[in-house]
C-alpha cells in the first residue's frame, strides 16, 4: 500500500534529486507532524536551497494588501485596490470577489469572469504595490515567545524603482522575539507554514549552518502566518555555546537589566545574587556579559575545599525541562579555556562541589584566580602582641598569621602548640591542638593553609599561668 499521495511523491522525487547535489532540506507536507512521513524525518535545510523552497511557496494574497489591477484596453475598470478585512476585493461593475490565499497568478482567473459578461475577452493582470504587514508566531528556546509583526520592505533599483519586496528572515524573526536562548537546538529550528486547502508545510532549518558559513543573503524568508519553533537541546557543547552567544539571532546578554542566579557550595557567601551593568552595590555586580565566574566572585569567592572541575550549572527551559552542564574551570586556569566560564542567563544556579581531596599545591594557586577571595578574615586571640580580626590572602598558612598578629607575647604565650577552631560547612565545629615550627613549610599537621573565619587561640605557657594565676590573683600582666 503506497502511503504517499501523489503530492508527497512528486516532493520526495525532488528531494533525491536536490540530495544528489547537496546535502539540503527536508519538506514534510502533514497536518500531523513527522510522523506522517517517517523516510523524509531528520534532513535539514541548509543555505543553498533556500531558493526551492520560497519558490514553491509564492506569495498568498490577504487583508491589507495594496495591488494594482490593469484590465486590459479598460483603464475605467482598472485602478489601485486593497484588498479588504474579508479577504475580498470591490470591484467596479461587479461588485466583491474573494482573493484570499490566492497568488498573484490565480487572483486574475478569478476576476476575469465576473468582467465576461460586460467586456469582450477581458485580460486582467495583478501587481502587488504594497504587502500587508505579517504576522509570525515564535515559540519554544527564545526570550520573548509570541505573535510578532513584521514589516516587508520594498527593494529598490537604480533611482527610485522598485524592483521586488524583502521579507524578513528567520534570523530576523528571532531577532525580533529577543533572540535565541542558550538551551536552543538550532540545528533543528521548526517552520510550519499554512497552505489554503492542503495541509500544512513543515520546514526545518539548520541555523548552525547559517551562523558557521556566515553568507549573507542565505536565509529563508518568511511567509504571513509561519510558525517558528525553536525546540530544546538534548544535550550541551559550551564550546558551542559561546559561539551562540556572540550570533545576531541569540538572546543579548549585554541588555542593561539584571540577571539573577543562585551561586551555592563551596563558596563564601551562598546566595542569589543580581548581575547588572552599570553601578555596584551589595547586590549587583559590573562587568558586561554575566558569567560563572563573575558570579562566583560576587558570592565572595570559593573557598578552600572547592572542586573548581566539576562546577556544574543547572538551567531550566523554556519546556520545563532542567539542563545541567559540566564546567571545568581548572581549564579555565590552565589553558585559558574560556568556554568554561559560561555566559549565565536568567534563573541559572552555580553548584560548586566539594573536593574529596586537597592538593595543596593547588589551593596555593587557586588562591590567586580571579573568581577567589582577596582576602579571608581569621581571628587570632590569646597571648599574641595583636590580638583580633586580621585579613590575610586566601592561601595564607597558621604560621603566618601568627605573625601577622605580631607574634606571641614574651614570657607569657604556650609557644609550643596553639589550638585551630574551625567553622565547617555542614554546621558543626570542630578544635585541635596544633604544634607550632615557624621552620615548617605548608603541610596539613604544623603548618595549615588557613579558611575564612577560622580562629587560633594562643594559650598561656605553664610558667604563666602558676605565677600569674596562681601566686597573684586577679592581676592583669600588661
Amino acid at each position: 500500500m503506497n502511503i504517499f499521495n501523489q503530492d508527497s511523491q512528486t516532493r520526495l522525487l525532488k528531494l533525491m534529486a536536490t540530495l544528489a547535489v547537496s546535502s539540503l532540506i527536508t519538506i514534510a507536507n502533514s497536518s500531523t507532524g513527522k510522523a506522517q512521513l517517517p523516510s523524509l524525518e531528520g534532513f535539514d535545510l541548509t543555505v543553498p536551497n533556500r531558493a526551492s523552497i520560497e519558490a514553491e511557496t509564492p506569495y498568498l494574497l490577504g487583508a491589507g494588501d495594496l495591488i494594482q489591477i490593469d484590465i486590459f484596453d479598460s483603464p475605467d475598470f482598472s485602478g489601485v485596490n486593497q484588498v479588504l478585512v474579508d479577504g475580498s476585493l470591490n470591484l467596479p461593475l461587479v461588485g466583491k470577489v474573494s482573493v484570499q490565499g490566492m497568488t498573484l497568478q490565480e487572483a486574475p482567473d478569478a476576476i476575469a469572469p465576473l468582467y465576461a459578461p460586460i467586456l469582450k475577452r477581458p485580460i486582467v493582470n495583478l501587481r502587488l504595490l504594497s504587502p500587508r504587514p505579517m504576522r509570525i508566531l515564535v515559540a519554544g528556546e527564545v526570550s520573548r515567545p509570541g505573535s510578532y509583526t513584521m514589516q516587508v520592505s520594498v527593494q529598490l533599483g537604480s533611482g527610485t524603482e522598485r524592483i521586488g519586496f524583502q521579507y524578513p528572515t528567520l534570523s530576523r524573526v528571532l531577532e525580533t522575539a529577543g533572540g535565541v536562548i542558550q538551551t536552543a537546538d538550532i540545528r533543528q529550528v521548526e517552520i510550519r507554514r499554512p497552505r489554503p486547502g492542503a495541509p500544512d508545510q513543515l520546514i526545518y532549518v539548520n541555523l548552525w549552518e547559517v551562523l558557521r558559513s556566515g553568507q549573507p543573503g542565505t536565509e529563508l524568508t518568511l511567509r504571513d502566518g509561519d510558525t517558528v519553533f525553536v525546540p530544546t537541546a538534548t544535550s550541551v557543547n559550551i564550546s558551542e555555546l559561546r559561539q551562540l552567544s556572540s550570533a545576531a539571532f541569540a538572546a543579548t546578554p549585554q541588555e542593561p537589566r539584571a540577571v539573577t542566579v543562585a551561586v551555592v557550595g563551596e563558596v563564601n557567601r551562598p546566595g542569589a545574587y543580581s548581575l547588572i551593568g552599570g553601578k555596584t552595590t551589595s547586590e549587583t555586580k559590573t562587568g558586561g556579559i554575566p558569567t560563572v565566574t563573575s558570579a562566583i566572585s560576587l558570592a565572595g569567592g570559593i573557598t578552600q575545599l572547592a572542586d573548581i572541575r566539576r562546577v556544574q550549572v543547572r538551567r531550566m527551559t523554556k519546556a520545563g525541562s532542567e539542563q545541567l552542564i559540566p564546567l571545568d574551570l581548572w581549564q579555565l586556569l590552565q589553558s585559558g579555556d574560556f568556554n568554561q566560564d559560561l555566559i549565565l542567563q536568567e534563573g541559572d544556579t552555580i553548584i560548586i562541589p566539594t573536593a574529596t581531596e586537597i592538593n595543596l599545591a593547588e589551593v596555593s594557586q587557586l588562591s590567586t584566580a580571579g573568581f577567589a577571595p582577596d582576602t579571608i578574615q581569621v581571628s587570632v586571640v590569646g597571648e599574641v602582641q595583636q590580638p583580633g580580626v586580621v585579613e590575610v590572602p586566601p592561601n595564607t598558612t597558621l604560621n603566618q598569621a601568627l605573625l601577622v598578629a605580631g607574634g606571641f607575647k614574651d614570657n607569657r604565650a604556650r609557644r609550643s602548640a596553639v589550638d585551630l577552631i574551625r567553622l565547617n560547612a555542614d554546621g558543626t565545629v570542630t578544635k585541635r591542638e596544633v604544634a607550632v615550627d615557624f621552620t615548617q613549610a605548608t603541610n596539613d599537621q604544623t603548618n595549615p593553609l588557613l579558611r575564612n573565619n577560622d580562629i587560633i587561640v594562643v594559650s598561656r605557657s605553664g610558667l604563666a599561668r602558676i605565677v600569674f594565676d596562681g601566686l597573684v590573683p586577679g592581676l592583669e600582666f600588661g
